[in-house]
């Protein structure tokens, strides 16, 4: 792979920088695309292992009346502060572990990181922006998240879960619901008493403007999940949402949190705590939002490794689920820099042989279940699918998913579908390269597959959003900030028509972009 893609400083414009159009953008695009990613890899002497230690780069595309204006800033954390400050990587990431000055008294801090069990992590959030109440934040998957301005990506104030809501770690893929409020999931280790997964409600109107009280006051929990093995908690990064269902699929994904907490003196980094336990099942949890109660079914399917849900919704009397997934956990291996930064044919050779396709799946799950159903028995009643629920002798629910799409990963689809019967879902294109130079539009029902790409061009995770009063399901704009490897070449925020995936426009910019991982398009309403 290229140096001028990977692992390579990327550099800020913190003044609005204006694009410059060809094509036309619509009059009715009007708001703030923010964008998260690694983009700071070396401090003096030092580098990172792994493309996702990065230090954040935070990046915003303003649609106004037919211009667009970008603008990025280095998330300024209290990690980016220290590391700055000393020229070299002082606080550990998942990939790279930071030792202690051995003159220091190690003892002392042997003594305090055991007693707390669980590291205190790092507050890079770089993975995706994120909503609670009417506030913004930079988000990755620790306690810590920080605030930020959307229009002039400062930081307001860091954040920790802790202070607010029992958790270690959280996710940066909540959901939001018809009214706004906001759903996520976390996890809560040794120190909270019995370890559980949780998942919380933070309400529409939690922000506080005048008193500036942080949005997490108003946070709710909804339900625990307790772990299915106390020692080694299942890895999730998405859950899956309906009108009135939460789904959590517990993956043999697992985190050895013994080997976690005593990482620093093994000399090994948080990453390698995670292992994949392909002889192990995997469990899927359905919870009423309302009651806070799972279902008490049992219901499982085959080892898996699941990043990414795309979107779920109730039909006929089953929840449908449509999910993002792998037959190994090796996907995080592929991101290290060493990895990343060989030729492309010994990449592709390398990671087509250790790394499984990821593949777009729908699993079903029927909601009424007559415990006198013969075993082997199909209870899946839906025509348009053909994933099974098959009956086990012990009551429980095996469940045989059908393969949508082989592929595609990064999904996004038009967001007021979310929780509901659908039919496209967006995404970009894998095909043995960590950054992929192709995006693409699956229509679930027929299967037709379209994609744009262009040569020497790297787009980013693509984004939907709807024209104004629109009715049918594709109808609005695709939005990826690309990125390329031709130095004649500009970067550019490309537009696309969403139905036919046509170029509408592009906004070339004249400065340096940087390839990214997640966002999110706040209206213009929403940012006054």
């Amino acid at each position: 792979m290229s140096q001028s893609l990977i692992g390579k400083n990327g550099t800020e414009s913190p003044e609005p920088v204006k694009a410059e159009v060809t094509g036309y953008v619509p009059e009715w695009l009007q708001g703030t695309l923010l964008r998260n990613g690694p983009g700071l890899f070396n401090l003096g002497a030092t580098e990172y292992n792994h493309w996702f230690d990065g230090m954040a780069l935070i990046h915003s595309f303003t649609f106004k009346d037919g211009e667009v204006y970008y603008r990025s800033k280095f998330l300024r954390s209290d990690t980016f502060k220290k590391n700055t400050q000393a020229n070299k990587i002082v606080v550990s990431e998942f990939g790279t572990m930071i030792y202690p000055d051995p003159c220091k008294n190690i003892f002392s801090k042997a003594f305090s990181y055991l007693l707390a069990a669980i590291p205190d992590f790092t507050d890079n959030n770089l993975i995706n922006i994120i909503r609670y109440g009417e506030d913004y934040y930079a988000s990755s998957e620790v306690n810590y998240i920080n605030q930020i301005d959307p229009m002039t990506l400062d930081v307001i104030v860091k954040m920790n879960y802790r202070n607010h809501i029992a958790l270690n770690m959280a996710t940066a893929h909540p959901h939001y619901d018809d009214e706004g409020n906001t759903y996520n999931m976390g996890t809560a280790l040794m120190r909270f008493g019995m370890p559980n997964y949780v998942i919380f409600k933070v309400p529409v109107n939690a922000s506080d403007k005048e008193h500036k009280k942080p949005a997490l006051r108003k946070v709710k929990q909804v339900c625990n999940i307790p772990f299915r093995s106390t020692l080694f908690p299942s890895y999730f990064h998405s859950f899956g949402m309906t009108e009135n269902y939460i789904i959590f699929v517990e993956q043999p994904f697992k985190l050895d949190i013994v080997r976690l907490a005593t990482a620093i003196f093994r000399s090994v980094n948080w990453a390698s705590c995670l292992k994949y336990d392909k002889e192990d099942i995997t469990l899927i949890h359905l919870v009423d939002k309302k009651t806070g109660k799972a279902v008490s079914t049992k219901f499982y399917t085959d080892a898996l490794v699941v990043f990414h849900h795309i979107n779920a919704y109730e039909d006929d009397g089953h929840v449908v689920f449509d999910m993002i997934t792998y037959k190994d956990g090796n996907l995080y291996e592929m991101f290290y820099l060493a990895n990343l930064r060989k030729e492309t044919q010994e990449f592709i050779e390398s990671n087509k042989v250790n790394i499984s396709p990821p593949i777009s799946q729908r699993f079903v799950l029927p909601l009424t279940v007559d415990k006198d159903t013969p075993n082997g028995t199909n209870l899946v009643r839906l025509k348009d699918t053909t994933a099974k629920v098959v009956m086990q002798r012990d009551g429980s629910l095996y469940c045989l998913p059908e393969t949508i799409f082989e592929g595609l990963e990064l999904p996004g689809m038009n967001y007021k579908f979310n929780g509901k019967k659908y039919r496209y879902f967006y995404g970009s294109r894998v095909e043995w390269t960590p950054h992929p130079n192709k995006i693409g539009k699956v229509d679930i029902v027929t299967r037709k597959y379209t994609e744009w790409t262009e040569e020497d061009c790297y787009p980013s995770e693509p984004v939907f959003v709807a024209s104004p009063g629109a009715v049918e399901e594709d109808d609005g704009v695709i939005l990826t900030s690309v990125v390329s490897l031709n130095p004649k070449k500009s970067p550019f925020m490309l537009v696309l028509n969403a139905k036919t995936f046509e170029e509408i426009a592009r906004a070339s910019i004249d400065a340096s972009i940087h390839v990214d991982l997640h966002g999110h398009f706040i209206p213009t309403q929403s940012t006054n």
